[in-house]
């Protein structure tokens, strides 16, 4: 008797909507937001404790120790990103789209490959967006960040209906 919940291959699986995609990178943003409160807090702990300035005073802009806190904001939204694709295939962000990252040949990518992943994404985000709407024009509907890294976003098949 074959069996009626079997998910389909995951090459035959539909590439993810480019609409999906951007509401789950929307929807990601506010756990990186909340990691980068965090974060900026404790910067601002160590400036003001450990380095005896005023309570009142702000790091300074374009010093050494922001440029070293945006750096570790980038770090630790790319940690949750590859922390999640790695463990799952998805982010906060894609389970309600039920969307997930694959490597081309339908298997979990090296964590390299979701490193590189990011990377190329945030240098898409920069450009304003535009590796990200590549994928409406791309034959096989592939961003920038997927084609550099050898992955996908693919759509998960919904839940199964029941006859009853």
């Amino acid at each position: 008797m074959p069996e009626p919940h079997r998910r389909p291959p995951p090459a035959a699986r539909p590439p993810a909507w480019i609409g999906r995609r951007l509401l789950a990178l929307f929807y990601d943003l506010w756990p990186v937001l909340a990691l980068w409160l965090l974060l900026s807090a404790l910067f601002t702990i160590g400036y003001t404790v450990l380095g005896r300035h005023d309570p009142h005073e702000n790091i300074p802009p374009l010093g050494l120790l922001q440029w070293l806190l945006w750096l570790c904001c980038w770090l630790v939204a790319g940690g949750y990103a590859v922390a999640s694709w790695r463990h799952g295939g998805q982010t906060l962000g894609m389970r309600p789209w039920r969307i997930r990252v694959r490597a081309v040949d339908g298997g979990r990518p090296a964590v390299g490959a979701l490193w590189l992943r990011y990377a190329v994404g945030t240098l898409s985000l920069l450009c304003g967006g535009l590796g990200f709407w590549w994928a409406w024009i791309d034959r096989d509907r592939l961003s920038w960040h997927d084609r550099a890294s050898g992955t996908r976003l693919v759509r998960d098949p919904g839940p199964a209906k029941s006859s009853g």
